[in-house]
Parts: C-alpha cells; sequence; structure tokens
C-alpha cells in the first residue's frame, strides 16, 4: 500500500499476530498498587522508548544482559518493542547487534521505520525546503554543527570539528563529509542541529518562517530536530499502530524530552523517567527512576509481571 504525504511517504503494510494481557503499575522510585482493574479486556500489545536519555544511560550504554532478559519475556508474551530514536536505524542496530532483529526501529527522529533490515514507512522533507532550512541557519553564523540526513547517509559540513564529529558518529552510523551541504539533490530524511553552546532554545524560533512546510522541535538545549511537515514521533508512532492494528490504550512509551510529548499522545500508559523535562513530567502516567538505573526495563518487567499474574486470576 503507498499514498504521498507533502514529500515522499513509502508505507507497507505488515499483518502481525499478537495476544497478552495488561497491568500497569505506577512508579516514583517504588510501584505502588496498579491502576487498572483486574479482569480488564486492555492488553499492553506495544512498548515505545525513547533512547538517548531513557533507555540508553549517560553513557550512551544499556544493560544488555538484563536487556536480553526482558526480551525473552516479551516474545514470550507476544509484546512488540520498539525504539524511538532521533538515531539513525542503522546506528539503532549497531547499538542492539543481533537483539535489533525483529524489532521496530523508528529511527531518524521517526521519520522512518525499519524492520528485519527493510524500510517499511519513511516521510521525506522535499529537498527545496531542506536546503532553504540549511541556507537560514547558516545564515545565523552560530558555529552549530547541522546535520543533513539523506536516505544515504548523515551528512556534515568537512569542516567539522573532532569534537563535533565524535557526536555525530555515537548517533549515525553512515556518515559522510562535504564541502556544501547545500548542494545536495537529494529529499532529506531530516535536518538535526548540535549546539554545545546550548542555544537551541532559542535558534528554533528563527525557523518559524518554515512552520507551514516542516516539522521542528528544540528537544533540549543543545538539538534541533527538523523534519516533513507534520512528522513527528506521535505520527510515525501512529502509522506503527496501524501496521500492526494496536490502540493507544494497548501502547506503553517511555521518553525524557520535549520531542516525547506527541509520542506520549499516542500512549494511554507514558512513563517520563526521573531526569525527563517537567513538561513530560507532567503529561506522563507515572514517573519512573532515571536512565542510568535501568528503570525503563525495571518497569517493562514489572508490568510483564504482573500481567502474567492476572492471567491466572
Amino acid at each position: 500500500m503507498r499514498w504521498t504525504q507533502q514529500g515522499t511517504v513509502r508505507h507497507h503494510l505488515d499483518r502481525v499476530s499478537l495476544a497478552s494481557a495488561l497491568s500497569v503499575s505506577q512508579y516514583e522510585g517504588e510501584a505502588t498498587k496498579s491502576n487498572i482493574q483486574k479482569g480488564t479486556s486492555q492488553m499492553i500489545k506495544l512498548i515505545l522508548t525513547d533512547m538517548d536519555g531513557t533507555f540508553l544511560n549517560s553513557s550512551g550504554d544499556f544493560n544488555l544482559t538484563f536487556f536480553q532478559e526482558i526480551q525473552t519475556l516479551l516474545k514470550q508474551h507476544d509484546i512488540q518493542f520498539a525504539p524511538v530514536s532521533g538515531k539513525q536505524c542503522e546506528r539503532i542496530e549497531e547499538l542492539f547487534l543481533e537483539d535489533a532483529d525483529g524489532m521496530w526501529i523508528l529511527g531518524d527522529s521517526a521519520t522512518r521505520i525499519k524492520r528485519a533490515g527493510t524500510y517499511v514507512y519513511e516521510s521525506l522533507l522535499p529537498n527545496k525546503i531542506g536546503r532553504q532550512i540549511i541556507r537560514q541557519l547558516e545564515k545565523l553564523e552560530l558555529g552549530h554543527t547541522i546535520i543533513a540526513c539523506t536516505r544515504a547517509a548523515a551528512v556534515v559540513s568537512e569542516t567539522i570539528s573532532d569534537e563535533e564529529w565524535a557526536i555525530v558518529r555515537g548517533s549515525y552510523r553512515q556518515v559522510e563529509r562535504v564541502a556544501d551541504l547545500t548542494a545536495i539533490e537529494d529529499d532529506f530524511v531530516k535536518i538535526t542541529v548540535h549546539d554545545p553552546k546550548l542555544r537551541c532554545f532559542e535558534t528554533v524560533k528563527s525557523l518559524e518562517p518554515f512552520r507551514e512546510s516542516a516539522y521542528f522541535v528544540a528537544s533540549e538545549a543543545a538539538w534541533i530536530d527538523i523534519a516533513n511537515h507534520e512528522v513527528h514521533k506521535g505520527t510515525t508512532v501512529e502509522q506503527l499502530q496501524r501496521m500492526l492494528q494496536v490502540r493507544p490504550d494497548e501502547t506503553m512509551a517511555f521518553g525524557d524530552g520535549y520531542n516525547d510529548l506527541e509520542l506520549f499522545e499516542r500512549a494511554d500508559f507514558s512513563y517520563a523517567v526521573s531526569n525527563a523535562v517537567p513538561e513530560l513530567k507532567a503529561r506522563a502516567h507515572a514517573v519512573i527512576g532515571s536512565n542510568d538505573a535501568d528503570s525503563v526495563l525495571q518497569t517493562i518487567r514489572r508490568t510483564i509481571e504482573e500481567q502474567a499474574e492476572i492471567k491466572t486470576t
């Protein structure tokens, strides 16, 4: 099935058989009693998590042994697991290695969905608009790093510093350097700005003239994400939910930043880590521990344990 939406969109519908049961506990350090009544017909079928600042710890890593334990439980209960991240899909695959097989990866600021090595959905920012945005960002002369992502690679200026190159490589596996970003001829998967001087909340205001032609958000003081118009974590999760025939009340999500606000709109059971921005905590179903305490995995395990208990009562 194919259609078009302000740019290029490719969507392939996969049928996935799912069966599970639901019980969700609220956590603020310790688990409290579930606010879902036992015997409910609601079921958790899909778990979504942001990566940096949420699933990954402050070193950009995660507890692999614990994750593999959780992945086994997810498979036993037919629950789908999907990273939702600004990271390049290939970088997410690199992080999870063979454990990425079978995942639904919503990468590149959730402009693409990849499964089993194949892109099943993408929405691209038209080249003309993308180049206009790049010119606007370059005109500011702030010394920030512009990362222009195409289907082939994340593209940066050949003048990028070693420090910024290391940061870019932390999120992108396929990276190219060019003399002129505005000479790119392909449509853009997304455009990202990294500012080590933490001025993105101000910089993003300069993009207001593009409000009707692109989506943009300062996810935090150091980062801006720019994508096709009306394409963000919420809209792409909605696409995945259609593929899987999963409702928001069968969905659990974890996040920490401003770009997770739309993600939480697609999940009735939304969990902000304790290091999340205040606005996301206010929107969340509950607040859990920090990203340095395996809090996402702890919450998933407790949820599966509760749901297994409900199935036996």
